[in-house]
């Protein structure tokens, strides 16, 4: 599928991938990866103020740009190939799921934050079995009688759970149904613990909550909605990323075939080198297709949203990870080593692969929703 960018989408997208190539180049990538993973406060002001990256969807009236999702997969696809360390993804799949609440006054009280950067957002969905299956949900939510509701339990692989300040949180409320909640990160009932990853551009953390103030973000008849389409913009972003990381591994790859020498020839002018190029190839625009589709349909609502987001994602992590493992496998011996960028871009792609739901369970849901 072959879309047509509008001029200021091309724009758009020069301008950060310009942005990108002075303010996150690999030595700064792997200063801030050994640093912790925290963003650097100027380059992440400059996102946020000057280029306005974090409140790009956040409707106007909110102190957003009002951009489409499709706006931000462009943007996306960028960092993504740019392995940017900054929360930029988290906080906006944060303000998307505080953009579908009906509560005014939550949306007026975080979405601002958010959109201006001076607020990081983050979803904490998964538990700590490791499903993102909603019907798993073990988080509990309760009432007391002061009409304060309170969050215990602990949710796992949270992306820029550290730098948070702001938790949109799963959890089973006492009739039943699973909802979203806010917490604040400051609060003494919220402890956040940094995971060991194998990608360390994209720090992670578990975070406890022992009968945390929250805010209700959804409501008891429209939860599961509200849930699943959170969970599938975040899907179809994150998908959006990893094509940028994989066109990033291919180009590299076909730079390095037309240098490296082997035999007195060019390994790019061997067969074997150029099928393996002509696959990635086909990975890599068939990933776009899928994301940009996806990342249209979430534009307009309709219903074959949480379709789109669970083949997005499925298609889109198998084909990152496939082309990722060929530029070290075209690099040869030197694609193994630490001082060369190889490793990061699979690193990234592996634990992209499992977040918001493996291929394997997002094919699964994909069957369920179509029926088969």
């Amino acid at each position: 599928m072959t879309f047509n960018l509008t001029e200021e989408q091309q724009e758009m997208a020069g301008a950060v991938a310009a942005f990108l190539d002075k303010r996150s180049p690999e030595s700064e990538v792997r200063r801030l990866m050994e640093d912790g993973g925290a963003p650097d406060p100027a380059v992440w002001a400059q996102m946020a103020g000057q280029l306005g990256l974090t409140g790009l969807i956040v409707p106007e009236q909110y102190g957003g740009a009002g951009f489409g999702f499709l706006d931000f997969a462009l943007v996306a696809e960028r960092t993504g190939a740019a392995l940017l360390v900054a929360p930029l993804l988290s906080t906006v799949c944060a303000a998307s799921a505080v953009m579908l609440s009906t509560d005014e006054d939550l949306k007026s009280a975080y979405l601002a934050g958010l959109a201006s950067g001076e607020q990081i957002g983050t979803l904490a969905l998964a538990e700590r079995s490791g499903s993102w299956d909603i019907a798993a949900t073990e988080m509990s939510a309760d009432v007391g009688a002061d009409g304060r509701t309170t969050l215990s339990g602990a949710k796992m692989y949270v992306t820029d759970g550290e730098q948070a300040d702001i938790f949109i949180v799963s959890a089973r409320s006492p009739v039943g149904s699973v909802g979203l909640y806010v917490v604040e990160a400051n609060s003494p009932a919220v402890s956040v613990t940094a995971l060991s990853t194998l990608d360390m551009t994209r720090p992670q953390a578990v975070v406890e909550f022992a009968d945390a103030t929250a805010r209700p973000l959804t409501d008891d008849a429209n939860s599961t909605a509200v849930i699943e389409r959170v969970m599938a913009t975040a899907a179809i972003m994150l998908a959006a990323e990893q094509v940028g990381g994989a066109q990033r591994c291919l180009d590299m790859a076909v730079e390095y075939a037309k240098i490296r020498v082997q035999f007195g020839r060019p390994i790019g002018s061997f067969q074997a080198i150029k099928h393996k190029c002509a696959d990635m190839l086909l990975d890599v625009e068939s990933a776009r297709s899928a994301a940009y589709y996806a990342a249209s349909v979430l534009d307009d609502d309709n219903e074959s949203t949480l379709v789109a987001a669970a083949l997005a994602k499925a298609h889109c992590s198998s084909a990152y990870t496939r082309v990722a493992a060929e530029n070290i496998q075209i690099h040869g011996g030197i694609g193994f080593t630490w001082e060369h960028s190889a490793h990061l871009y699979f690193k990234r792609a592996k634990t992209s692969e499992i977040l918001f739901g493996d291929p394997a369970w997002q094919r699964e849901r994909l069957a369920d929703l179509v029926g088969i």
